[in-house]
């Protein structure tokens, strides 16, 4: 009978997992060495590190992450030693970028400006990337698009350099987190690069904690007067609260923590396995309806308001930064706990295509604008 290692925060782990065999569910964080002796596959997030110091001298066949990131991944180990590898790209994409829209939104509001009169730069347009920059064209948001390495593979989208997104009123990360080379983003975003920064510029990290240098960022928050939006972090779970205080919105890496994302995740690995194993598939994925799934749109004389309210309504921002603040007045060990808790309890969020629309009302712009989020509209 094979053996295998389950992330215990994986979605629906214990009802897709055990067909294959026995099954150990364990924190990620937990993760040694010693427990994988015997294991024939092991199924990870993205805070379990995966490399020779894991793996050496066990019997571990397959690896898959439930993430679309792979910075954990000791790939070169994986091929040397014929370990068969299987990641989740794409998986939570459309969370991450509902995630930036509830951000802009939130901040449209409370700073009262339009969208369409502001400049957004996506640094990275992968999976990710892409969809932000289609629901910031649809909001009416000037886009500009960098991404040396797709640039460089021949995709033909319009690329600026760095130096022009560095001008945006807006700048949001989606890349990797590549150690060095030439695509090189760790601390990609350094005091050389904050200080060139406009002042109160939005700027949104949901990729990884270590694309910014923490430390610098806190220095440039108030000289640049930046408006930060932060869902990772250096050194996770034991973050830097004198930054977090200083950022307007702090979560606790749930960007792509959307139902939806983490079933994907789940069901690619599974899809992956299944080819693995030659195995064939038992489990459906179909999702329920959400309760309350018909919304209403007050179409009001700003745009950004009728929109924060529906989606506020849907997804509230500022519940996971309330949350994560609660770290402020824990102790050490109680924060790095309550960190890792916040991501293994957080609520069900839905994506905005399980929600109606009661459209007879609308515009013609409100509803173009509504379809190109992915809500449904109800035609009565």
């Amino acid at each position: 009978m094979l053996k295998l290692i389950v992330d215990e925060n994986i979605a629906l782990a214990a009802e897709i997992f055990n067909q294959f065999g026995d099954v150990k569910f364990v924190s990620g964080r937990y993760i040694t060495n010693s427990l994988l002796k015997d294991i024939d596959i092991l199924i990870v997030r993205s805070i379990t590190n995966v490399d020779e110091e894991l793996l050496k001298n066990t019997s571990v066949k397959f690896v898959g992450t439930a993430t679309i990131g792979i910075d954990h991944i000791d790939l070169d180990y994986l091929k040397k030693n014929n370990i068969i590898f299987a990641d989740a790209k794409g998986c939570n994409s459309f969370s991450v970028a509902e995630y930036v829209v509830a951000a802009l939104l939130n901040f449209s509001v409370k700073y009262d400006f339009l969208l369409k009169d502001k400049s957004i730069g996506i640094v990275g347009v992968g999976n990710v990337g892409s969809k932000v920059a289609t629901f910031a064209e649809a909001l009416g948001m000037n886009v500009l698009l960098n991404d040396p390495p797709l640039q460089r593979n021949g995709d033909r989208r319009n690329f600026v350099e760095l130096d022009e997104i560095l001008k945006c009123d807006i700048v949001t990360l989606h890349v990797p987190l590549n150690p060095n080379g030439i695509d090189k983003t760790h601390h990609l975003f350094d005091k050389k690069i904050l200080s060139r920064l406009k002042n109160d510029t939005i700027l949104i990290n949901s990729s990884r904690g270590a694309v910014i240098n923490n430390l610098d960022l806190y220095d440039f928050i108030e000289k640049k007067n930046l408006k930060v939006v932060l869902d990772v972090w250096e050194n996770e779970p034991e973050i830097n609260l004198e930054l977090l205080n200083k950022v307007l919105i702090g979560t606790p890496h749930i960007a792509g923590y959307s139902y939806e994302g983490k079933v994907n995740g789940t069901k690619i690995i599974y899809d992956s396995l299944c080819r693995f194993l030659e195995a064939g598939k038992s489990f459906s994925f179909e999702l329920e309806t959400p309760q309350n799934s018909i919304k209403q749109f007050d179409e009001c004389n700003k745009l950004e308001i009728g929109l924060n309210d529906l989606i506020s309504n849907i997804y509230s921002i500022l519940d996971d930064d309330n949350r994560l603040r609660k770290l402020i007045v824990m102790n050490k060990n109680e924060r790095i706990k309550d960190f890792d808790l916040q991501r293994k309890n957080y609520p069900k969020r839905r994506e905005f295509n399980n929600y109606t629309i009661s459209a007879n009302k609308l515009s013609s712009q409100i509803r173009k604008i509504l379809t190109a989020l992915r809500f449904n509209l109800e035609h009565t």
